[in-house]
């Protein structure tokens, strides 16, 4: 059995940021079905949008992004989401995530961030790395985690069963107590356990959304006798996973 403090299974942005942010507190296993950079957030094209200009404003971001949605945004978090965004975008810049710039038409030598305006948008606010932002994201992501001891990825390794305290016969809560991890180079599978798991609410989607990855006849397996069992309900350490993020037939990963 293999024993940490924290057990992401996902290496995108999502699982990434969740582990710099605990490394300092204890270890960190990080697994990812393919290599490290296999995600998501890896294959996102566009940019960011935040307010990182003079011209732009909170309340003109926060009103573009209502009347956008047409009714169907709650005001309450847009406006959340906009007035933390330049703080995050300082935070991904800190971590050594690099922004496309440009000239300054009317300063030659001096640059800036190349923000770029995109539907819905009054100002220019996107910020990106030329077309391929997901996979700057992705690389200054994981040069950070690469720095941070606590923290190791289990590449080549596959997720396919959760270990609940109910399936172990505790009483209380429904909490998830760790993973059964497929090790796709030799076949076997390993235990892992964690007192927190971080299962991301895109780790269901990433098996549509990117390109399938083949694995052993042993995951596939088990994926089988998963998508037999009755549906569970498994826990992160702050949230409920929802329905759809539970696997109830064989996926193409």
């Amino acid at each position: 059995m293999k024993q940490f403090d924290h057990l992401i299974l996902g290496s995108g942005i999502a699982g990434l940021i969740f582990a710099l942010k605990v490394a300092p507190r204890g270890t960190v296993a990080i697994i990812t079905k393919k290599n490290r950079a296999e995600s998501n957030t890896n294959y996102a094209q566009g940019g960011i949008a935040a307010v990182t200009s003079k011209e732009d404003s909170v309340e003109i971001h926060v009103r573009d992004t209502l009347e956008a949605g047409a009714g169907l945004c709650h005001e309450d978090v847009v406006r959340t989401i906009v007035r933390e965004g330049p703080a995050r975008i300082a935070e991904l810049m800190k971590l050594g995530m690099e922004f496309s710039e440009r000239e300054v038409p009317s300063a030659p030598g001096v640059r800036e961030l190349d923000l770029g305006r995109e539907g819905g948008h009054s100002k220019r606010r996107i910020l990106h790395n030329k077309d391929v932002t997901g996979r700057e994201v992705e690389r200054a992501l994981l040069a950070a985690a690469a720095a941070q001891p606590n923290i190791k990825i289990f590449e080549d390794h596959v997720a396919i069963d959760l270990i609940t305290s109910r399936k172990l016969g505790r009483p209380g809560p429904n909490r998830c107590a760790g993973a059964h991890v497929l090790d796709k180079r030799t076949g076997a599978v390993e235990t892992f356990s964690a007192p927190v798991v971080l299962l991301p609410r895109a780790a269901a989607a990433r098996f549509i959304c990117t390109p399938p990855t083949p694995t052993s006849r042993p995951a596939t397996a088990w994926r089988w006798l998963i998508a037999r069992a009755r549906p569970w309900r498994t826990w992160s350490s702050s949230s409920f996973t929802p329905p759809a993020c539970i696997i109830r037939r064989p996926s193409r990963f």
